[in-house]
């Protein structure tokens, strides 16, 4: 089985497995405490925070250990809005930010900032989104489906030239190198470089206003309450060093074999968009979507080669809404594959899964068939009736009826599926047809698609 979706979880590190089984041996006791069990406690903990500290590159009472990397966003964009509520409570974001970032912004007023087809952020974005009351700016490191890397430094020296903190959420580059830029705040979770699950670091510079929310205690400064899990703490420190040890020589091997998997993939699979950035990205993350796929049936098809990678899809979501990090980029959200190799990953397990991944999206595609579409004719426009029908059904029917028409004719989709407000538009940039736009229908929305060649 090869395990290709470090980009949600890496596997445990040697190093993490190695300090979590020996710190469970010494770092039991309450490193408040001033007997010999705690001092030994304590020295653990202070050596973890130094740790950690030297690799994002900030002074160790600035870093906080915290239960999770969400809980860090949250904390973060808490206690810095909190601290900054003189002067307002407008926050930038970008359209991509992880989720955890999204839903802390719902409680204040926010500005997204839009992205390009890459999935990269403007600096000219966020200067043009800065106001008067903007109390803090936030843009993650680099994209968790997509890898796209964003150009942080610029952006932090526009926001401290305006006198904005900007958090940056560097779970997805941390293990990879330290964030440049004059950042203000930074978040980050362990299990992404190999580290265990259940640590989150938060690192505040000194000088950026900071008010903790939530009940006073007396632990990690007051930004994070609760006993320190300890043994998970100095595990997630030790991990982190020698992630960093290993990233230039790992980074180069990853960068080879997700280039040969953006390379061919579009030239063994048919209809395929490879998505994100083609040279400023993280090492091990690609990708894809397939025209005419169901995401979460490619997934269990690849499942079953033995492959466990990850989508974007809308189907593989319990909410059955696109990836609102897909659909800001306005590329295809249907049929979406994440690959993101784990340090170690080989070159013949890539080989196996470009031997393997034609056959599954050609089973996926064979399996959804491509359904007679109830297509009608109504004042010099076909009408493809696809109301009830979950994408890519709209997509593959709009595909079979779209030579049906004269150049210059105009086929309406009806459908009911959110996806289809971003895949149909994406199948006509695709297909070098032209969007329309659309209109309301009785049940659902008409997409309106004319055909050019």
């Amino acid at each position: 089985m090869s395990y290709f979706d470090a980009a949600s979880s890496a596997p445990l590190h040697p190093v993490a497995r190695q300090a979590l089984l020996a710190s469970l041996d010494e770092g039991w006791a309450d490193p408040s405490r001033l007997y010999r069990e705690g001092r030994r406690a304590r020295l653990l903990l202070d050596a973890a925070r130094e740790a950690a500290a030297e690799a994002v590159g900030c002074r160790a009472d600035e870093l906080t250990f915290t239960s999770s990397g969400t809980r860090a966003v949250h904390s973060g964009m808490a206690g810095a809005l909190a601290g900054r509520r003189r002067v307002g409570r407008h926050l930038i974001v970008s359209a991509v930010e992880h989720s955890s970032v999204l839903h802390s912004a719902e409680l204040f007023e926010v500005t997204e900032v839009p992205v390009s087809r890459t999935g990269a952020v403007s600096p000219q974005a966020y200067v043009d989104a800065l106001r008067p009351d903007t109390a803090l700016a936030c843009l993650q490191s680099a994209n968790h489906e997509v890898g796209t890397v964003q150009p942080v430094a610029e952006v932090a020296a526009v926001c401290r030239q305006a006198g904005v903190p900007l958090l940056v959420d560097a779970a997805q580059s941390l293990g990879w190198g330290p964030v440049e830029g004059e950042w203000s705040l930074l978040t980050a979770s362990a299990h992404k470089w190999g580290g265990p699950s259940g640590v989150g670091l938060l690192a505040v510079r000194k000088g950026v206003r900071f008010s903790p929310q939530g009940p006073a205690d007396e632990r990690e400064s007051g930004r994070a309450p609760g006993f320190e899990n300890l043994p998970a703490i100095v595990a997630a420190a030790a991990s982190l060093r020698a992630a960093r040890a290993e990233a230039a020589q790992e980074a180069v091997r990853l960068r080879e074999l997700t280039a040969r998997i953006r390379a061919r993939v579009p030239r063994l699979v048919p209809d395929v968009d490879v998505v994100g950035d083609p040279e400023k990205r993280l090492p091990g993350i690609v990708t894809f979507s397939c025209l005419y796929v169901d995401g979460e049936t490619l997934l269990h098809e690849l499942d079953r080669e033995g492959f466990s990678v990850s989508s974007g899809s809308s189907c593989t979501s319990s909410t059955l809404t696109p990836s609102h990090v897909l659909k800001a980029m306005g590329v295809l959200s249907e049929g979406n594959v994440r690959v993101s190799l784990p340090r170690g990953t080989t070159s013949e397990e890539v080989e196996r899964f470009l031997e393997v991944l034609p056959g599954a999206v050609a089973a996926v595609r064979e399996k959804l068939g491509a359904p007679t579409p109830s297509a009608v004719v109504r004042d010099d426009s076909l009408v493809v009736d696809a109301l009830g029908k979950r994408c890519p059904i709209p997509v593959i029917e709009l595909a079979k009826v779209i030579g049906d028409v004269p150049v210059g004719g105009t086929v309406r989709v009806l459908s009911d599926d959110e996806a289809a407000r971003l895949d149909i538009p994406a199948w006509c940039e695709m297909r070098e047809q032209e969007y329309v736009g659309e209109e309301p229908a009785d049940n659902g929305t008409a997409y309106v698609i004319r055909r050019i060649r």
